[in-house]
């Protein structure tokens, strides 16, 4: 009887024909670059709200607020910090920060698109080698 790894075996010791392209990128279409950067900004945008989330929680948990709470209040005559800075306030500047985040992001893969499709007028664009196994 015949188990895969025999005919792995066989598989891999004949000699396979590669065949090696090269190819020149001279293009990229716009539309893919900013959708692509768009969706690289997403995922920027989803860590960044998850870090400020875990962020404000550690510091709240450990007792650090507290601490600073006291620190203000002994600065500014009984201020106090958690009244301005609690979770959903932290959740809304992260939404913001993640937001421009996102638009900038974006914007940045327009531009680096737009960019290359003019330098690859002057230079004739990268050389890519593909081989195929």
């Amino acid at each position: 009887m015949s188990t895969v790894a025999d005919k792995l075996a066989k598989k891999s010791s004949r000699k396979t024909s590669s065949k090696q392209v090269r190819l020149r990128l001279v293009y990229i279409d716009f539309w893919s670059a900013v959708k692509l950067s768009f969706l690289g900004a997403v995922a920027i945008a989803i860590v960044t709200l998850v870090s400020f989330l875990l962020i404000y929680l550690v510091v709240d948990a450990t007792g650090l607020m507290t601490k600073a709470d006291e620190f203000v209040s002994g600065i500014a005559d009984g201020a106090k910090l958690s009244a301005v800075i609690g979770l959903p306030q932290v959740l809304a500047f992260g939404s913001v920060v993640a937001i421009l985040n996102l638009i900038v992001f974006t914007v940045l893969g327009a531009i680096v698109a737009g960019i290359y499709n003019l330098a690859v007028k002057v230079t004739g664009g990268l050389l890519v080698g593909f081989t195929s196994n």
